[in-house]
């Protein structure tokens, strides 16, 4: 165990969302976007994709830091799995609206990839969650104003269940972290791999 070293986590990813939610969790981290382009890479199964995307922004960010003992990088990616295809974020609102459309009184699968490396030892550890998600079935004015909010233009799947897409979800099975980005009951897994756990994280009382 690595108990004479407290950890310290970088978070290879842009979002807001996942890092209000460490910061509810009481972690707080450092941000560093990874830059990585998302677009080129292609994966006909969705639990593959988000994990080599997850991959590929964690290990660019770390080849970016100095090797300092304790210091994690994690990198994150999310996808939807509906109707036999792969959906991150839409590229325009007609696109969006054009999702909701199919996606409303159905279900999808909300896969996020997590990985997360060791700058000193270069050790690795990763895992995808899978959360299922049924969607309201929505009237078009619903979609229409949705879209024309722009929450749905900068998330995978077009929602999200901790904005204003939260009332158009009817209910997940799994864990609602990994919907908005990041599951902590996996994030706690990676971390034992390394010998570290969740508390070694938490911000130290005020």
């Amino acid at each position: 165990m690595q108990i004479d070293i407290s950890p310290r986590l970088v978070l290879a990813s842009a979002s807001p969302a996942r890092r209000a939610l460490l910061s509810a969790a009481g972690i707080d981290v450092d941000v560093q976007v990874s830059g990585v382009d998302e677009s080129v890479v292609e994966a006909a199964d969705a639990a593959d994709l988000c994990l080599t995307l997850a991959r590929m922004k964690a290990r660019a960010v770390a080849a970016t830091l100095p090797a300092e003992p304790g210091v994690l990088v994690l990198g994150c990616d999310s996808v939807l799995a509906f109707g036999g295809e792969i959906l991150g974020k839409p590229h325009n609102p007609a696109e969006a609206v054009q999702r909701w459309r199919a996606m409303r009184g159905r279900s999808g699968v909300l896969y996020t990839g997590h990985h997360l490396t060791d700058l000193v030892t270069g050790k690795q550890a990763e895992e995808v969650g899978a959360t299922v998600v049924h969607f309201a079935d929505l009237s078009d004015d619903e979609i229409l104003a949705y879209v024309a909010s722009e929450e749905p233009l900068h998330v995978a799947g077009a929602f999200t269940i901790d904005g204003k897409g939260g009332a158009f979800v009817e209910r997940i099975e799994g864990d609602a972290g990994n919907v908005i980005g990041l599951s902590l009951p996996l994030l706690r897994r990676l971390l034992m791999t390394f010998g570290f756990t969740v508390p070694q994280l938490w911000r130290a009382p005020a």
